[in-house]
């Protein structure tokens, strides 16, 4: 079974009940596979990054086997403001917000609800100093744990989204992505756009940031936000204090 999102937001939990810790969300557009059936709700792989969590089964749209492997070939095509508009049946307009998938508009088979978008193209790769102008779209966008859009967005979601929107494919948590590039040795190797990754008192890496110039840093930390870098970790430009602790800087680009 394969299913594809057909509403602008959809919660991804990690168990299957409506109270259950969201870890992500599927954007307008996006298809997976579905690995596991329960009483109202459906535990799916996300295709873009293989993430798995449940989803409500009322709120996405079936597509067959063939379907989901031809829009997989597909060429990517993302929405590149914070919130668009597609058309549906009877004209009605349908919000969507940065970064959802519209490859799928031009497959009949798939868009039954005849959603319709102008200025449809090809999202082609952006050179590495795009990451930064993507990355301020974002900025003082509400923290939120497993978001993934403008409206509420947690770290490596801000990450993984950036990184999407200029071409590139990363993980979706903060420990997956830092298996991903080339290690830094030191800070002054890194370029703007290379990614920072930081870990707690036991060693394991939950948070990432995009580098900027001069050892500032654009993360989620409360919202999404620019505070300074060094070799200790991140200070906070406001409180002067450091708020996470330095483990590995990467080239992913």
């Amino acid at each position: 079974m394969f299913g594809i999102c057909n509403l602008a937001i959809v919660p991804v939990r990690k168990e299957a009940n409506h109270r259950s810790e969201m870890v992500s969300q599927l954007l307008f557009g996006e298809h997976f596979s579905v690995l596991e059936n329960t009483k109202g709700w459906v535990k799916i792989k996300i295709q873009f990054d293989d993430y798995e969590g449940w989803i409500d089964e009322k709120q996405f749209q079936s597509i067959s086997e063939t379907e989901f492997q031809k829009l997989s070939e597909t060429p990517t095509v993302l929405s590149s403001d914070l919130i668009e508009y597609v058309s549906g049946k009877d004209n009605l307009l349908f919000p969507i917000p940065l970064g959802s998938s519209l490859s799928f508009l031009n497959i009949s088979e798939i868009n039954t609800s005849e959603f319709s978008f102008e200025g449809l193209k090809t999202f082609d790769k952006k050179p590495k100093s795009d990451i930064l102008k993507t990355a301020f779209m974002y900025l003082n966008t509400p923290y939120l744990w497993g978001g993934k859009t403008p409206f509420g967005i947690d770290c490596s979601g801000f990450v993984q989204m950036v990184y999407k929107l200029c071409g590139y494919s990363l993980l979706r948590d903060a420990y997956q992505q830092a298996t991903q590039g080339e290690v830094l040795s030191f800070i002054e190797e890194a370029e703007t756009g290379d990614l920072a990754f930081f870990d707690n008192e036991e060693g394991k890496i939950t948070h990432v940031g995009i580098l900027m110039n001069d050892n500032y840093i654009i993360h989620a930390h409360g919202n999404v936000r620019i505070d300074r870098l060094d070799h200790l970790g991140i200070m906070n430009v406001d409180t002067k204090r450091h708020t996470h602790k330095l483990r590995v800087i990467k080239k992913i680009i």
